[in-house]
Parts: C-alpha cells; structure tokens; sequence
C-alpha cells in the first residue's frame, strides 16, 4: 500500500476525523472557559483589567501572526507533522499556564500555547480536506465545525463548574488531558503525510511582514479610541501594501496573492468569513453584559440562555455541510448569512423587558444562521484552491475568523467608549449602555447585509 492509497483508507479517514474533532473541540473550549475564570485568575495574581484582557489577547495575536506561516510551512513540510508538533506545544504551554505562579508566566504561557494553536488551526482541516474525497467534504468538515460550536457552547458551563469546585487552574489540567489524548491517536493511528508543496522555500520576509501587520492592526484595534490605535492601524495598512508588493514579486511567497486573483470562490468566501465574524463574534459578549446587568440574571443563568445559540450551531453544522456536498455551497452560506441578518436585527429591538423566550428564540435563529454559513463556507474555501494550497488556504481561512473576532470587539469596544465612556456599568449607566448595544446591533447588521453580496459574487465551486 502506497503512501496515498494508505492516507485514503476508510481506517485512516476515521482516524484523521477523530483528531481533528477533538482538536477542533478543546481549542475553542480553551478559549470560551477561560473567559468565566478572569476574576478568578484576576483575584489570585491582583491583575487589573488591561493586564486581563491580555490573557486573551497574548493568545489570539499570537495564533495570528503564525497561522498563515504554519499553514505555508505544513505545505512544504507535511501537514500531520506540524500538527502534532503542534499539539505537542499546545499541550505542553497548558500544562505551564496550569502552574503558573504570576501573571507574567501565565500570558507568557498563553503566547506559546497561540504558536501551538496556529499550527493545529493551519493544518486540521487541511488534513480532512487531503484525506476525504470531495463528495464527502461537507460531511466532514460539519462535523469538525460542530465540534467547534460543541467546544465553544461546553466552555462557560464546564469552565464554570471546574473553577467553583477545581479553581481556574483546573481548566488547563483538563486540556492538558485532552492533548495528550490527542498526540497518541495522531502517532498511533493516524498513518500518510500530506506534503504537496514539498521542496519549496519558506518566504521567512513575508512571514514576518504578515506577522507584524497582525500584531499592529489587532493590537491597534486593542487600543481604540486613543490617538496611538489610529497610527497603528495607519503604520499596519501601509504594512499590508508592502505585504502585497513583496508577495506578488517572488516565486514562492507564504501566501500566494495569485490565488485570489484568479480564484474568485477563494476570494470572496474569505472576505464573506470575515465579514461574518466581524459581525457576530461580540455579540454573546454584548448579550452576556445584557443579561447580567439589565436582565439582572446571575453568571449561570446567563449562561443557560447563551448556550441556545452554540447548541443550535453544533446540531445544525454537519447537515448544513452535507447539504452544501449537494447544493451549491455558495447557495447555502448566502442564506446562512441572510438569516443572520435577520437575527441581528431583531437584536436592536431588545429592551429593558425583553422576554427571556423571545431573547432565546432570537439566539436559536442566529445559531440557525451561523450553522448554514459556516461548513458551506470551508467546504468552498478548501473545494477551491489545489492540494498543494490546501495548509495555506485552512490558514488564511482561520485567520479570517481570528482577525474577525477582534475587529468585532474592537467595533464594540469603541461604541461603548463614544457612548457610555470609560467608566463602569451602573444603574444609573444602563439607559447609555441599551443604547450602545442597539448602536452595536445597528452596525453589525448592516455589516453583515453586505456579506450576502460578497457570499453570492464568490460564483460556483462545481
């Protein structure tokens, strides 16, 4: 058995599906926990609210600035060998951040455990996207996407439960756990490597050019609406020209401009992913502030009404992806985008007395619109592009969704500071906080509007 015939065989297949869930699972898990652990870890290292905020920002800026590089470089060097390096350093950095004894160990651990988490995002759904046949792509690819929303709608629940009982440490012990799980499927039965771009050089100015663009624009939103935030983002935009005039002159550039400008599918249903996140990723973050502080619900019970919307997203995800192996998948991410639209702006409505069912029903009808854009969305990013971009073309797409998830809080972050201004969220501050939430709502709604344009320009994949 050859080395292709080996990485099809249906044992392989499964193998490769249950480490990237599992990936795909604890990743995002990570992520969402984390966030009902900042008083704790708050209490226990005496860190203010900026230095909090770095816990996640240190991770996603640096799962940025490498996902691309990785993706380039699991192209050229094999795709299960940067994951499971990957893993390794992922599950390693966790096992630091679950002993560290300041806050400077812990957002240095979270920086490596972003490098370990770029390699494992650059690489697990290119992986899938190598082993399985077209014709099942979608399936596939749902499956993983639901194991994200599975991740992402788990985190506050068992997060919460684990701090109360375990402390916040604890969360990292758990994925600590899990990688290691993880780092033995991928040695002991998942067989093959997925090198298509093997022999080409690693454009090392790019990747740092990449990198440091990243680092300014998300760093600059970070820091709005002081003046310093404005020459960031001006230094990162000259940045990104130069990025391009640099990519387009060389033979083997880390992320190859010439593929979206003669892959309209490629390029639109990028821009369509970014559009997304930007436009939805700081909605439970608005909702949870609205639950607790206008709704008056406690952590928990705000978390039983946020869960509705992931736990739709996990259900949904594989049928929307199967179905996109059988529609046009620009057809099914279009009205995934529509309906979120809708559910977007049923959000500007929200009040002081709101119903609970009538806020669940609006989270249910998000986590319908969320579902049917995004697996349509990967399977016609990863349908679009050879096997040899495969690594670079999951990156960009993952980067997409990072870089979203800033600009939309960096949107949020900024009305809030027009509107209420620096200051805490007390009664008296409630009528100006409804109201920036609707500014909010307002802006992201027709962000997204314009995100059914670009889903519908990306043309067909079949």
């Amino acid at each position: 058995m050859n080395m292709i015939d080996e990485a099809r065989n249906p044992v392989n297949r499964n193998a490769a599906l249950l480490v990237a869930t599992l990936s795909s699972f604890f990743t995002p898990f990570m992520a969402s926990s984390i966030n009902i652990a900042l008083p704790a870890i708050a209490r226990e290292f005496s860190m203010n609210a900026i230095l909090l905020s770095w816990i996640a920002t240190s991770y996603l800026l640096a799962a940025a600035m490498f996902l691309v590089p990785f993706g380039k470089i699991a192209d050229i060097f094999g795709r299960k060998k940067v994951f499971a390096w990957g893993i390794a350093i992922y599950t390693v950095a966790s096992l630091l951040t679950a002993i560290s004894a300041n806050s400077f160990q812990l957002i240095a651990s979270r920086v490596i455990q972003g490098i370990g988490g770029a390699m494992i995002f650059g690489t697990g759904v290119a992986i899938l996207t190598s082993v399985f046949p077209p014709q099942q792509r979608g399936r596939v690819l749902g499956i993983n996407v639901a194991a994200v929303y599975s991740g992402l709608s788990l985190g506050p629940f068992i997060g919460g439960i684990l701090t109360q009982h375990w402390g916040w440490r604890s969360i990292f012990w758990i994925n600590t756990g899990l990688g290691l799980i993880t780092i033995i499927l991928v040695l002991w039965k998942l067989t093959g490597e997925w090198a298509e771009a093997k022999g080409e050089q690693l454009d090392l100015v790019g990747s740092i050019i990449y990198g440091l663009v990243l680092v300014g624009l998300m760093y600059g939103f970070s820091l709005l609406p002081r003046s310093a935030a404005l020459w960031l983002i001006l230094v990162a935009l000259l940045g990104i020209m130069a990025f391009v005039w640099w990519e387009l002159r060389i033979a083997n550039p880390v992320l190859n401009l010439r593929l979206f400008r003669h892959n309209q599918v490629l390029t639109f249903s990028n821009l369509a992913a970014l559009i997304n996140y930007s436009a939805t990723s700081a909605v439970a973050f608005l909702l949870s502030l609205y639950l607790q502080y206008i709704k008056a619900l406690t952590p928990q019970q705000a978390g039983v009404v946020l869960v509705s919307q992931p736990i739709v997203m996990a259900l949904l995800s594989p049928a929307a992806g199967r179905l996109s192996d059988k529609v046009e998948p620009r057809v099914v991410a279009s009205i995934g985008m529509m309906v979120t639209v809708v559910g977007l702006a049923m959000l500007i409505s929200f009040k002081q007395h709101t119903p609970i069912w009538f806020i669940i029903a609006n989270l249910v009808l998000l986590g319908i619109g969320f579902a049917l854009f995004s697996s349509p969305n990967t399977n016609a990013v990863m349908s679009s592009v050879e096997k040899k971009y495969y690594g670079v073309a999951s990156a960009t797409l993952a980067t997409m969704r990072l870089v979203g998830q800033m600009f939309s809080m960096g949107i949020a972050m900024l009305i809030f500071a027009l509107i209420i201004g620096k200051v805490k969220i007390t009664p008296d501050k409630y009528p100006a906080f409804l109201a920036a939430m609707r500014v909010a709502f307002t802006v992201f709604a027709l962000f997204c509007s314009a995100g059914i344009f670009a889903s519908l320009a990306r043309g067909k994949v079949r």
